[in-house]
């Protein structure tokens, strides 16, 4: 049956065009009920979704078998009760589910993955193309309206049917937590509860109550507390004055050491309106960090600057208004007019981004309350009231917490608990918690991931040969960290006939292994880089392929991807090659190895006159390098040694960097230099490359005030200049100043990131001081890597394009995601290391440790622990004790606590231990020692500085580039 709707449209031109829809309607779309007899048995010959008698758990409002129909709000909101076990046997119809795909892919992908899991019995029906149950819009009627009537159609028909094929009687249950469809529906005889009415029936289920989002009527709430925050504009008038440059719209950032301060990055603005200060509660108005809002910028005598000041939220008095006014009234840090920045306040919120966030609950004192504070772990998030009856089971536990609104009258936003993780202080808990807080994909391989694949054994073939060059004849070796087992790279040195040098970089060629747009492809490009923890690693692809068919292992034919370079005794490149090969490497060695054999007077068999050669080239390389005015920064690396039993860190260790770390890093680096030349010269709008910012100058003036208050000029107008004045910057009385201040200037710097060379035109890297950059050379841990490995397949001619490679939008979009992952992998590595860290303090007791102080707070100095690579907060108040008496200067800078003054670079002593008096606020502590200053023994707030023995050293800061 054919169906067609007739509209007239006004072109662009101003001409009139004739519009006809057609839309097909069918009636042998089957209902999905088993062992129905009056439908057609479904087309590709599966077994129908729904039970024939539907089982689940028993309600007391529908005792009979029955099937549920939720609407699209329900769907979006209660996604959380639909994935639990219990919920099965739920019809969802191709309106719902257009619905919910416009207004959350999130959330579209989610109710996909239940809709695919059997076990669930999910159905998807086409009710829009079923004859009977398809419905037009009635003229003055809305698109909502006519999809409230086409689900309520949809209901009433399945009733019908249900009725003429089965014996006993199951009935269709309608659930919507709209009153207007709820009473509708009740007005035609339907079947319909809410959400919370069914669940609550649920007699033997009450523990899924709690997960029930808190969706309710804002303006009940409004009445029934007093007004906080600002009302939020609708998105009409927001994209107004967007348009029209009244608001700005950017991405909004919560400050980690500060709840009552944020910024909020514009997008696509000018450069003197990046970076907008908020401050104070009312004015962040209810953002929610990495959510998308639009600003509107003070007037410029209300401007202020960042603020110096450490503010945690206790949580304690949640809606005590007064008391955060108190607390603002002391975020101003200075009236020098040069530290004012554009100061705004939200408000409206373009774009949501809330997720489920991980934490501990924070039980009420008041008993057998309902209503408790949950605390996320990550501290930019604010803390979430939720409604729970299980509040004695899941104190102690880590948990994870859904944001359901946040109402004009409550401090905190309201939300439900979503899942038990398991108990805090776990280990397998704690790294659950964090690859679920920083959004790593870290499920097992799929089936159909896995089907793509070599069957094993495997072996080169002829046609593996075609396009590809055999160099197993060449003296080839990997210098790795020990225990390394994805080797991505190798490298060989021959001197030539005509006494020019041959260096080459050979990486695996994981790109013949990993096909464009399979499964395979997609999941690499999903997870977008290996993430490495503390005791395990989050494999971007199969361990076949990381750890076996891709890894350049001694002694074994491998497939790679060679740049080599016919070189003079200058390091001066006179060619380079690019070619598809095979190798065989002659050596796997670690760096100490590789060190020794360069040392050793008595070896001089071919792999070490190799490894001397490329030693020695890579010394003129890096001096080349720093010359031109590269920057050589630093952080304190620290490597945790696990009990073999236990895998608990037993001891620590500062890594000791080799003169064949730096050999391996210098032709890594030349290697990306030559590729990105090599792929932005062939596609000079699609090269994937990399690049690292120049900060802008403000974010220099700590660095510069540091330095200026031990009598040292820092320079900052040019990477160049920067590099010199770091490395005049020395004090014979400090040694570790040096050190402090390449600490601080890593601080200063902007992130690197990957971008599509058709969509931008600043191709600079920074920090390398190179026009241009990519990633190459390590293709089995990042999948930027692959793309560029593509790229550069088809511009030799070893391998064929395809479209998405030459769509620089499709490219564009790729990289914002592989940054995102990036940034995440980072951040739950320094989780991992964290925790870690607590884990080693809590069998040390208290340990006596030297510091120095990174930077001075208002109330508080941070201080960094060289030996551990160990930061935290020392904080000079305490809450219910006398705070002593604190004068800080933002100039010099330094903080005065009682007759004491502290400076940036002081050197300190600091008593370091776990307090683990409380689970749910366990840090570590630190209490300064040497000067000894009252009121000083407050838990500090743990970060990090330390890597993880987990990362293979081999990467020789690449990752970092």
């Amino acid at each position: 049956m054919l169906t067609s709707r007739t509209f007239l449209k006004r072109t662009r031109a101003g001409s009139v065009l004739k519009v006809v829809r057609e839309h097909y309607l069918r009636d042998d779309i089957p209902c999905g009920a088993a062992a129905c007899s009056l439908c057609p048995p479904r087309p590709d010959g599966s077994p129908s979704a729904l039970e024939e008698r539907p089982s689940g758990a028993a309600s007391s409002l529908c005792p009979g078998p029955h099937y549920l129909l939720p609407d699209t709000n329900l769907l979006l909101h209660q996604i959380d009760i639909l994935e639990d076990p219990v919920i099965k046997n739920v019809i969802v119809l191709q309106t719902v589910l257009q619905e919910v795909r416009n207004r959350s892919a999130p959330v579209y992908k989610r109710i996909r993955d239940v809709i695919g899991n059997p076990e669930k019995h999910f159905y998807s029906f086409t009710n829009e193309h079923h004859r009977e149950t398809y419905i037009e819009q009635q003229q003055g009627e809305s698109s909502n309206d006519r999809n409230d009537r086409a689900i309520r159609v949809a209901v009433k028909w399945y009733n019908e049917h249900l009725k003429k094929m089965q014996n006993e009687e199951i009935q269709v249950i309608f659930l919507t937590n709209d009153r207007n469809n709820k009473e509708k529906a009740l007005e035609e005889g339907i079947t319909a509860y809410t959400c919370e009415e069914y669940i609550k029936s649920l007699i033997a289920n009450p523990e899924l109550v709690d997960r029930l989002a808190c969706v309710s009527d804002e303006g009940k709430e409004i009445e029934s507390g007093k007004i906080i925050f600002p009302e939020h504009l609708p998105l009409s008038k927001l994209q107004q004055g967007i348009k029209s440059g009244i608001y700005l719209q950017g991405t909004y950032r919560a400050s980690r050491d500060n709840y009552l301060e944020a910024t909020v990055w514009v997008h696509g603005d000018a450069e003197e309106n990046k970076e907008i200060i908020i401050q104070g509660l009312k004015h962040l108005n209810r953002a929610v960090h990495e959510d998308i809002v639009a600003v509107e910028l003070l007037a410029k005598d209300e401007w202020v600057a960042p603020s110096s000041v450490v503010l945690q939220d206790d949580g304690q008095n949640e809606d005590d208004i007064e008391t955060e006014e108190e607390k603002e009234n002391i975020l101003k840090t200075s009236d020098n007019k040069s530290m004012l920045r554009p100061t705004g306040k939200v408000v409206g919120i373009i774009k949501r981004n809330w997720r489920p966030f991980c934490g501990m609950l924070s039980k009420s004192q008041i008993k057998e309350a309902r209503r408790h504070l949950f605390t996320p772990a990550d501290r930019r998030i604010p803390r979430i009231r939720i409604e729970t009856r299980q509040a004695d089971t899941l104190e102690g536990q880590r948990i994870i917490v859904a944001i359901d609104g946040w109402p004009r009258n409550s401090r905190y936003p309201n939300g439900h608990f979503v899942k038990n993780l398991g108990t805090a202080g776990d280990k397998e808990t704690e790294t659950e918690v964090l690859l679920l807080e920083h959004d790593v994909p870290h499920q097992p391989f799929s089936q159909a991931v896995l089907s793509f694949l070599p069957k094993m054994p495997w072996s080169i073939t002829e046609k593996d040969m075609k396009y590809r060059e055999d160099l197993r004849h060449l003296c080839v070796c990997s210098v790795d960290p020990p225990g390394c087992t994805d080797i991505d790279d190798a490298l060989h040195y021959r001197e030539m006939e005509n006494g020019n040098l041959e260096v080459g970089v050979h990486i695996a060629d994981v790109s013949h292994f990993i096909r464009p747009g399979n499964a395979l492809d997609e999941e690499s490009a999903k997870r977008g880089t290996t993430v490495y923890l503390c005791e395990k690693r989050i494999d971007m692809v199969p361990e076949l392929l990381s750890s076996n068919l891709c890894s350049l292992r001694s002694n074994v034919d491998r497939l790679a991807f060679s740049c080599i370079w016919e070189m003079n005794h200058n390091a001066e490149i006179l060619k380079t090659r690019f070619t598809k090969s095979i190798i065989n490497s002659k050596a796997s060695l670690t760096y100490a190895e590789a060190q020794m054999r360069i040392d050793s007077a008595s070896m001089n068999d071919d792999i070490t006159v190799s490894l001397r050669g490329l030693n020695k080239l890579a010394k003129i390389l890096k001096k080349k390098r720093i010359d031109n005015g590269a920057l050589t920064l630093s952080s304190p690396e620290v490597r945790f040694h696990m009990d073999s039993e236990t895998h608990d860190p037993i001891d620590l260790q500062t890594k000791e960097l080799k003169e064949t770390n730096s050999m391996v890093e210098e032709f890594m680096l030349l290697a990306n230099v030559s590729v990105a030349q090599k792929i932005y010269d062939e596609f000079p709008e699609f090269a994937l490359l990399r690049k690292h910012p120049a900060p802008p100058p403000s974010n220099y003036d700590i660095l510069v005030k540091a330095a200026k208050s031990k009598d040292l000029e820092i320079k900052t107008d040019s990477a160049k200049a920067l590099a010199e004045s770091l490395d005049k910057a020395e004090s014979p009385a400090s040694p570790y100043l040096n050190t402090l201040l390449r600490i601080l200037t890593t601080r200063c710097m902007m992130q690197a990131v990957y971008f599509c060379s058709g969509m931008d035109n600043d191709f600079h890297h920074y920090g390398l001081a190179s026009p241009i950059y990519t990633h190459f050379t390590s293709p089995i841990r990042r999948y930027a890597d692959i793309i560029v490995h593509r790229l550069l397949a088809v511009a030799i001619g070893a391998d064929s394009t395809y479209p998405e490679l030459t769509d620089k939008h499709k490219l564009s979009d790729l990289c914002k995601n592989l940054n995102y992952r990036h940034k995440m992998a980072q951040y739950a590595q320094r989780a991992s290391v964290a925790f870690h860290t607590q884990l080693f303090f809590k069998t040390k007791g208290v340990v006596n440790e030297d510091a120095y102080i990174l930077f001075v707070r208002k109330n508080a100095i941070v201080v960094l622990i060289p030996k551990y690579g160990l930061e935290g907060t020392v904080f000079f108040e305490e809450k219910d004790k006398p705070t002593p008496r604190l004068d800080y200067n933002n100039e010099v800078p330094s903080l005065t606590v009682e007759d004491t003054m502290l400076h940036v670079f002081d050197k300190v002593k600091v008593n370091v231990m776990l307090d683990d008096s409380n689970i749910q606020h366990q840090k570590i502590r630190m209490v300064l020692v040497e000067p000894k200053i009252p009121g000083n023994d407050v838990p500090a707030q743990l970060s990090t500085a330390m890597s993880s023995n987990s990362e293979p050293e081999k990467k020789k800061k690449k990752l970092q580039q």
